[in-house]
């Protein structure tokens, strides 16, 4: 299935899920609202589709019949050019929620869901991953601590030792919501807040999955950070001196 041809301005949405009727209804509303769509059944269909156009962003059941969502997020996440993808589970799949985030998914919606609250996610994460050209133009800050730099136009992050680190969008932008607010305990709704955009359930464990992520890519000892520290009963607390690019410092 297939919407109209895209233009330039239309995202490429590809919705993967086995469930035909889904996938119509997603198509049909997606489309409605401006996306352009493809969609698959299953893992196959879904590389065949990609191999044809390249998606901007992947809605990705979990449960698929031969490969699991989960084991395409990860196939996903190696490749050349990582896609965006946001993973819809079952409403007890918490599990499979966690191990998402930890293969790199950028978000998650449970189902049953409203196309609407859909809709918003999708928006969210293009929001994260894509910069529009004169954006990347505009002056924006260039953030440095403990001798890695992050882009914010270019939305990269290199290492002390001159290397791009790969972020995923939700990464990119926890490690921002740190940068901007540095030496300062945050509480996890107000980290949901500040990198997702969006309210948080309070039972939401997904930014301390991120945050296990993150250490892993910045941290030298990501079992006894020295970066982002755990606050006992009050969330994280990003420790390092934060500068700009005219080294100013921000905190």
């Amino acid at each position: 299935m297939k919407s109209s041809a895209s233009s330039p301005h239309q995202p490429h949405v590809l919705i993967v899920d086995d469930d035909q009727r889904i996938r119509a209804m997603l198509a049909r509303f997606l489309t409605d609202h401006g996306m352009y769509v493809t969609a698959a059944g299953d893992g196959v269909q879904m590389l065949d589709a990609m191999r044809r156009e390249p998606a901007d962003l992947i809605v990705l059941d979990v449960m698929l019949p031969g490969e699991s969502g989960l084991s395409l997020c990860r196939q996903l996440q190696d490749a050349e050019r990582p896609v965006p993808v946001i993973l819809l589970t079952a409403m007890d799949g918490e599990a499979d929620r966690v191990v998402g985030l930890e293969l790199g998914a950028d978000d998650y919606i449970v189902k049953p869901f409203n196309p609407s609250e859909l809709m918003a996610r999708i928006r969210a994460v293009l929001r994260r991953t894509y910069v529009k050209p004169d954006q990347a133009q505009s002056k924006r800050p260039v953030y440095r601590f403990a001798d890695w730099t992050l882009n914010v136009s270019h939305r990269s992050l290199t290492s002390p030792t001159g290397m791009l680190t790969d972020l995923t969008s939700g990464e990119f932008d926890l490690l921002l919501a740190f940068v901007e607010h540095p030496q300062q305990v945050l509480s996890r709704d107000r980290l949901m807040d500040l990198a997702r955009g969006r309210n948080s359930n309070p039972f939401d464990r997904s930014i301390d999955v991120q945050i296990s992520r993150l250490r892993r890519k910045v941290e030298t000892h990501p079992l006894d950070p020295a970066l982002i520290k755990t606050v006992r009963n009050g969330g994280y607390f990003f420790a390092a001196d934060v500068c700009t690019e005219d080294s100013r410092q921000t905190a």
